[in-house]
């Protein structure tokens, strides 16, 4: 589906990733890029959408320079992919200002995360837009200007984010319309589901539950998050039930085929006590991220190395982004 394709993946800087962001979008992401059958890919830390959400711009730069040094850890190749931070490319905000003319209100008002923010305003008694900024409400275009301005064919995103790709369709046909066929048309790819990660509380793992691993914990947090997670109360003799078990689940994403079969059968056949699941379960996410781990560190220890980076991809962004502007400002302002 990917071969010789332009792929374009954006990733919001409002929060230090963990090991859910890690197993459900970091890796696949890293994983389609890498592809040498795929065809040019982009990736970009989406800085200013993190703005209708946060205000604090050292969080966004903290989180900027963390989500670089975890994809160049992890592999991401810069070779084929051109790694850029979305706000070094200034045609994306005038891409934006241009789009906003030929997409109609009511589609706005159809996006689910204005909804949701209309919603629980209304829930709480208070105003529908209580809190509600320009830059929640026009996300969507935004969205747009990423994916339509580097002539992107693919978009993979999560089932619930295929509205965002649906509404980049829209407003190219809005456009195409009426100045002619200037952007393509670009296809959602709905990644696999990777099921519930779950925290070491055994609820999904989320920042707003405080249940959350970070990808890069040093060795010692890291086997100090896992020791806590929450168990019953079934003896070291007793079978238990992988499949309900926080540890099998996040086990299963850190080990192969046969690994994983193994492990389950100590869950099923009795004999083994959590502490010692839970020791497993360490080792295995360990020697994962061990790696990773120390060229994070050297990473984030180095801005200047993360900037250069990510000023040389946002100038190879520019190569492209440039004249698909200039095409459009033609076509609508001569």
């Amino acid at each position: 589906m990917t071969k010789n394709k332009i792929i374009l993946t954006g990733i919001k800087p409002t929060g230090t990733p963990h090991l859910g962001n890690l197993v459900g979008a970091l890796l696949p992401a890293i994983k389609m890029a890498n592809d040498p059958a795929a065809g040019q890919s982009f990736m970009f830390i989406a800085d200013l959408h993190a703005l209708n959400s946060t205000s604090d711009r050292t969080e966004i730069a903290k989180h900027s320079r963390e989500i670089a040094a975890i994809m160049l850890a992890l592999g991401l190749n810069t070779d084929r992919t051109v790694f850029f931070r979305q706000s070094d490319v200034p045609e994306i905000s005038e891409l934006t200002t241009l789009l906003l003319n030929v997409t109609p209100k009511g589609l706005m008002n159809r996006a689910h995360s204005y909804k949701a923010a209309v919603d629980k305003n209304i829930a709480a008694g208070t105003d529908p837009d209580a809190g509600i900024n320009m830059g929640l409400y026009t996300y969507p275009i935004l969205m747009t200007a990423d994916i339509l301005l580097y002539n992107s064919d693919i978009v993979p995103v999560g089932a619930d984010q295929k509205q965002h790709v649906e509404f980049a369709r829209d407003i190219a046909g809005y456009f195409n319309n009426i100045y002619g066929p200037i952007f393509k048309i670009p296809e959602p790819f709905i990644k696999k589901e990777t099921g519930l990660i779950p925290g070491f509380d055994g609820r999904k793992m989320s920042k707003s539950y405080g249940n959350q691993i970070p990808i890069f914990d040093d060795e010692n947090d890291l086997r100090k998050n896992i020791m806590k997670i929450v168990t019953d109360s079934k003896l070291p003799t007793e079978p238990k039930n992988p499949d309900e078990s926080t540890i099998f689940q996040l086990y299963q994403h850190f080990a192969d085929a046969v690994e994983v079969s193994q492990f389950r059968q100590k869950f099923t056949n009795g004999g083994t006590g959590y502490g010692d699941l839970k020791k497993i379960l360490f080792e295995a996410v360990n020697n994962h991220l061990s790696g990773p781990r120390e060229k994070y560190k050297k990473l984030m220890a180095d801005p200047d190395k993360i900037n250069a980076i990510l000023s040389d991809g946002a100038l190879r962004a520019h190569t492209v982004a440039g004249p698909m502007l200039a095409r459009v400002k033609s076509a609508m302002l001569g």
